[in-house]
């Protein structure tokens, strides 16, 4: 293929690619720099699809802008769509309510002539009595994101000797130029909204209230050494968890990019972010591990803190053989929305085969959220989905055998390979059938690897192992007091503002449990 062998170089070792955006680097503007680094990751991928000639044009769609859904009713529309029903308001659409700003101010604000036990002015016989829910008027205020406030002090000199007379500076002006919260605040954007430095670097700068990029790295770095060991006591409580969910992805080190290429023969050329999610007493815990370890590996190191005596944990994670720990043993269990994900890629194809598979799996998961809604315990759930989805499931196996086995399918086809995939990892992916507790899929870990892939994007790499290590520290922290639905500003601040107390009893400066070992004067 010609336009293939024209960029033949892009589609060379992940190594040399990098190693030439290096090499680019320098000659351009961070911008430009941000579209090559886009370009060179897509344009591989584009170029093994045209070599194998299976590239369709919504394949081309997903690669460039996403994929929007993946329903069955999208994947494969009935052939005699239903009439489509009148449009009407989209639930949840339009104000929130009050109750929505939990990290708002709230003022009381009285009645400016009434008060509770009045006499009524309208009727003039009953009293007034004080109701429960106020009404409420919201008002919101934009702001730079870091603030800052000049202190002028007026400076007296006498004119006969020269000695001046300064004031101090006031109370409010604190003894350190940044605040904590400045720190706290870069970090969240970095690590939390992927909003790279130098980003928020021109944007401070326009604001009139500079912030450069290296001494945002210094006070993220600062914030890091104080909540280090709140993370480590997260991977502790991790490891004795009855379920782990793990997955991996790609990620770009610039320090261990060049390790790599010093290196004769490296045994390994990838770099990946782990993200490994668990759970502690009904609170889930998220993790994130950035290096040359693959997804398995960190799950090994994480298991080595784990008690002796507990039982073996459930393992959620897709079918590659790295996501599984060497020296620990787990009750596996296959992601179903990967093997789904296989038939959701060729529908087109192979549509009618396809909405089997899809609507089969639909089903599954319709019994899954009726065992939710329920609020089924483990025991119940497996017994509910051996009474409904065992059929479903069984019925499903022998369609996919009859495909393979009566030749109705090529195997090298795409829908072939996928029969391939859900038939070779038939047990694993159908844990929840004999497992109490067993999750039908890896979601809950892919929605956190999200956070890493949006770094990924915008800040396209880290520069350093440690800034790899801090990058991991926030996010982890981040995305477990997302999962337990703690303001994640409020946490950070309560830790940075008590370094010693974080050091000392970190087990009591868990999102969850800070609030009530909050030091006396702070509320």
């Amino acid at each position: 293929m010609k336009a293939t062998a024209r960029f033949a170089w892009l589609v060379l070792p992940e190594p040399q690619r990098s190693a030439f955006l290096e090499e680019v680097r320098p000659g351009v503007s961070t911008e430009a720099f941000g579209r090559i680094g886009a370009m060179t990751e897509a344009l591989p991928e584009i170029l093994a699809l045209l070599e194998r000639g299976d590239l369709s044009l919504d394949q081309l769609r997903k690669i460039a802008f996403g994929s929007p859904t993946e329903k069955t009713a999208t994947v494969c529309p009935p052939e005699k769509p239903a009439p489509k029903p009148p449009k009407s308001r989209r639930k949840g659409h339009g104000r929130r309510a009050a109750k929505a700003y939990t990290g708002a101010q709230r003022n009381k604000v009285p009645h400016p002539t009434l008060k509770a036990g009045d006499v009524c002015p309208s009727c003039m016989k009953g009293k007034l009595r004080l109701q429960r829910d106020p009404a409420t008027a919201i008002r919101l205020q934009g702001q730079p994101p870091v603030t800052a406030t000049v202190y002028e002090m007026e400076v007296l000199r006498c004119q006969l000797c020269g000695k001046t007379f300064t004031p101090s500076p006031p109370k409010e002006a604190g003894t350190q130029k940044y605040d904590p919260s400045v720190g706290v605040v870069v970090g969240l954007m970095r690590y939390g909204s992927g909003m790279p430095f130098y980003r928020l670097a021109q944007w401070q700068a326009s604001l009139g209230v500079p912030l450069a990029a290296s001494t945002q790295w210094e006070l993220v770095d600062a914030v890091a050494r104080v909540v280090e060991p709140v993370a480590d006591h997260l991977a502790f409580l991790a490891a004795q968890s009855s379920t782990l969910f793990n997955d991996d992805t790609t990620m770009r080190v610039s320090e261990l990019r060049r390790q790599i290429k010093a290196e004769e023969n490296p045994d390994r050329t990838g770099i990946f972010t782990t993200g490994l999610v668990a759970s502690a007493q009904e609170h889930p815990i998220a993790l994130y591990f950035t290096g040359r370890q693959q997804a398995g590996e960190n799950l090994n190191d994480v298991l080595q803190k784990r008690q002796e005596g507990l039982p073996l944990p459930l393992q959620m994670c897709d079918g590659l053989a790295r996501n599984e720990p060497k020296q620990f043993e787990t009750i596996l269990g296959c992601c179903l929305v990967h093997g789904r994900r296989a038939f959701v890629d060729v529908a087109t194809n192979f549509p009618a085969e396809c909405r089997h598979v899809l609507e089969s799996l639909r089903a599954v998961y319709r019994f899954e959220a009726q065992a939710m809604a329920e609020g089924l315990k483990p025991r119940e759930r497996l017994t509910f989905h051996q009474a409904n989805s065992q059929p479903v499931m069984d019925d499903l196996k022998t369609w996919l055998r009859n495909q393979r086995d009566e030749k109705r399918v090529e195997p090298n086809s795409g829908l072939g390979q996928a029969i391939g995939y859900m038939l070779g990892h038939w047990d694993p992916l159908t844990l929840f059938l004999r497992q109490p507790g067993a999750p039908l899929d890896n979601n809950v870990c892919e929605r956190a690897l999200k956070m890493s892939i949006m770094h990924r994007k915008n800040s396209l790499s880290y520069k350093t192992e440690r800034g790899a290590k801090v990058g991991d520290l926030f996010m982890s922290l981040i995305q477990t007091s997302r999962l337990n639905r703690v303001n994640p500003f409020d946490y950070f601040m309560a830790m940075v503002r008590h370094p010693a107390q974080v050091l000392a009893d970190p087990q009591h400066w868990l999102p969850w449990n800070y609030e009530d070992h909050l030091p006396a004067d702070t509320g």
